[in-house]
This record gives structure tokens, C-alpha cells and sequence, in this order.
């Protein structure tokens, strides 16, 4: 397994569920974290992720004020803040096709389904580190490309039809983060 030095990663950490937040937190500290923020709601996540500038967001689905949803569209409302293009992985309970759908759609990097592992936490957190997917900006959608598998040829009904959307690549948080072997 790659290793990755968490310890200039600053993480925050989203969820109505404090019990949740302890767990989160000691993972990450376990991974070697020395930055995690956290906020109970989707209110105070706004507010901390303005306040600490995180280089990863971790956060629930459904909290009271505005839910996980809600919060990465203002978090990808380019423009709005420092860093639309953070990644956002999504933790929740409910991992329906159409939540997993839903949350692709709102601008989720990854989702992750309770109850969870620290390998899998630790795999979400290496992929959105060393191989950060370029974003896609439309008319009606700003976040993470999509498609996990870019074929030029593919010509199937997921194709992405209208006008050409403008492609940002993403640095890898390498560069804060180096992969240890």
C-alpha cells in the first residue's frame, strides 16, 4: 500500500454526529494529521472551510441547516471562495444509487458508505491526492469530472452532449503531501 504524509494536510471534518467527528479525527490523527477541523453542521462547515482553508473536506450527507449537498455547492460555486476545486469526499449512510448519483451531480470527489473502514478512508484520501481528476466547467455543473474512465471513442448515451466544457486540471496535493514509500 502507498503511504502518504498526512502530517501538512489540513482536514475538515463535517458531521451532525460528534461521536463520528471522534472517529474521523482519530483516524486521521492515526494517519498522521496534525490539522482537523471540525463543524457540526453544514452552516458551520461553510464557515470553518472559509476560516481554515482545508486542503481535503470530509462531510456527512444529511445534517440539520444545509446538508452535505448543499455544502459542496457553495463550497464549487466558483468564484465564492479561495478554493472551489478542494476535494470533497462524502461519507454517508444512505448509498442508494441515486445518493451516490446525486452527490456526483452536487460536485462530491469520492463518497464513501458507513460504516467505514480506515483502509477505505485511507484509499479515498490517496486517490484524491495522487490522482486529482481535472474539473469540468458547463453552463450547469462545476466540480470533478464525472467519468472515472475517459475513452475519446465512446459514443454511448453517457456521452456529454451541448457545448464544450472547459477542462481544469488539478495539481496533485503531492507537492504538500509526498508519497512515502
Amino acid at each position: 500500500m502507498v503511504r502518504i504524509d498526512f502530517n501538512r494536510l489540513r482536514f475538515l471534518v463535517v458531521d451532525d454526529n460528534a461521536h463520528m467527528r471522534h472517529i474521523l479525527r482519530t483516524v486521521l490523527q492515526g494517519f498522521g494529521a496534525r490539522e482537523v477541523y471540525e463543524a457540526e453542521d453544514g452552516a458551520g462547515g461553510l464557515e470553518a472551510f472559509t476560516q481554515f482553508m482545508p486542503d481535503i473536506v470530509l462531510t456527512d450527507c444529511e445534517m440539520p441547516i444545509f446538508d452535505g449537498l448543499e455544502l459542496a455547492r457553495m463550497i464549487r460555486r466558483a468564484g465564492t471562495n479561495a478554493n472551489p476545486c478542494v476535494p470533497i469526499i462524502m461519507l454517508t449512510g444512505h448509498s442508494q444509487k441515486s445518493r451516490v448519483v446525486g452527490a456526483r451531480d452536487a460536485g462530491i470527489t469520492e463518497f464513501l458508505a458507513k460504516p467505514i473502514s480506515a483502509k477505505a478512508l485511507y484509499q479515498r484520501i490517496l486517490n484524491v491526492v495522487a490522482n486529482p481528476r481535472p474539473f469540468i466547467k458547463t453552463q450547469t455543473y462545476f466540480g470533478p469530472d464525472r467519468r472515472r474512465n475517459v475513452n475519446p471513442n465512446y459514443v454511448g448515451p453517457e456521452r456529454r452532449k451541448g457545448a464544450k466544457a472547459e477542462v481544469i486540471r488539478q495539481q496533485p496535493l503531492l507537492d504538500k503531501a509526498k508519497v512515502l514509500s
